[in-house]
């Protein structure tokens, strides 16, 4: 019977070809919507993935990257203590306003001040050494080449943050951010672009492990020393879930792309059931036929859901290939996509699941298969 559902797909693939669009296309949305939210959400914590630091100490309660505050910055000796730490630098965050000498009015950017040194962790993973090198000039910035329009200046021009002048000395990739522009300088441009009077130390301190497997004991170790201080640390990994969550689920603009998700996969469900419907409801005399030779409508009933199964796997299969082509296209525009092994095996989870959703909605026209139908 598993054989008769692969050649009915074949003999009759004009009846499930829509069935097969539909599903592919439902995949194809889902696929590029969660690469989209990976990519746009995943940007908010750039400032931890793209570094090389294992743990990083911060104020208590801070729900992401953009939300710390300044902190003593004498707690680097009291972390170097630790054997495990082999390096400790201070990372400062500067809410900045950018004019531009465009037309652009004003831009909201996040000022991130780093270690220039060859060595540096901060956005060691992104920010090339020569770049790196050329930040140690004083005024000297360095953004994602995809927001020089934005901020309405080009390489080599000049522009004002909080009313300092800056130079943009290069431009790099994959330094984008959610909510604003990043600009990158060395720590001793950001102290002097920063207007509040109460930060008196850096937002944060981070820190390289000899382990990084250890990074998650070595921070609890931290945190539950009584010469620490009122702060509290996090490894990398955690805080970059930290970041994301916090954007994904406790913002309006998660809510959304979810609630949108969600609305996707229950019309690609609906339309798919319904054009499966539509087939198993096409070849009612013939499955009446079976019926009367002796088959069970059990066993009719597992045709249906391999067709099911293989509509879901032929729709994936074109979801999959076209939706490589635009990730790739997306990426060459600068479009923040990202797409890991595990979403991916999710998002063919959720494909193949609404393809089963769907063979089980079709499986109850076979109530009405009954072989007095041939007489009519």
């Amino acid at each position: 019977m598993v054989a008769l559902a692969r050649k009915t797909l074949v003999y009759e693939w004009r009846r499930f070809l829509p069935a097969i669009l539909a599903v592919g296309f439902a995949g194809l949305l889902q696929l590029l919507q969660l690469a989209l939210v990976l990519g746009i959400f995943g940007a908010t914590s750039v400032y931890i993935t793209g570094s090389s630091g294992d743990v990083w100490v911060g104020f208590p309660g801070t729900q992401s990257v953009g939300s710390g505050r300044s902190i003593d910055a004498n707690v680097e000796s009291r972390i170097l203590m630790d054997p495990a730490v082999t390096h400790v630098e201070p990372y400062e965050w500067v809410d900045g306003d950018w004019r531009g000498a465009g037309n652009t009015g004003g831009v909201s950017v996040f000022v991130s001040g780093i270690d220039t040194a060859a060595d540096g962790l901060m956005f060691s993973k992104v920010l090339s050494p020569a770049l790196r090198a050329r930040l140690a000039e004083p005024d000297a910035v360095v953004v994602d080449r995809a927001d020089l329009g934005k901020l309405g200046v080009a390489l080599g021009g000049t522009a004002t943050i909080n009313g300092r002048r800056v130079r943009v000395v290069g431009v790099g990739s994959g330094l984008r951010g959610l909510g604003g522009v990043n600009v990158l300088t060395s720590l001793d441009t950001a102290r002097r672009l920063d207007s509040d009077n109460d930060d008196i130390g850096p937002t944060y301190l981070v820190a390289k492990i000899a382990d990084p497997a250890q990074a998650k004991a070595v921070a609890r170790r931290l945190r539950g020393s009584k010469a620490f201080g009122p702060y509290t640390t996090w490894s990398a990994a955690d805080f970059a879930r930290i970041s994301v969550r916090y954007w994904l689920f406790d913002t309006g603009a998660g809510a959304g792309v979810l609630f949108l998700a969600g609305i996707v996969f229950l019309v690609g469900a609906v339309i798919t059931s319904q054009t499966l419907v539509g087939a198993v409801q096409g070849s009612v005399r013939e499955y009446a036929t079976l019926n009367a030779l002796g088959v069970g409508v059990g066993a009719l009933r597992k045709v249906v859901l391999e067709q099911a199964f293989w509509v879901g796997a032929l729709g994936l299969a074109g979801a999959t290939v076209l939706g490589a082509f635009l990730l790739l296209g997306a990426r060459a525009e600068d479009v923040p996509v990202t797409l890991g092994p595990v979403a991916a095996l999710a998002c063919i989870a959720l494909v193949m699941g609404q393809a089963a959703v769907s063979g089980m909605a079709a499986m109850r026209s076979m109530r009405r298969i009954d072989p007095a139908t041939l007489l009519r």
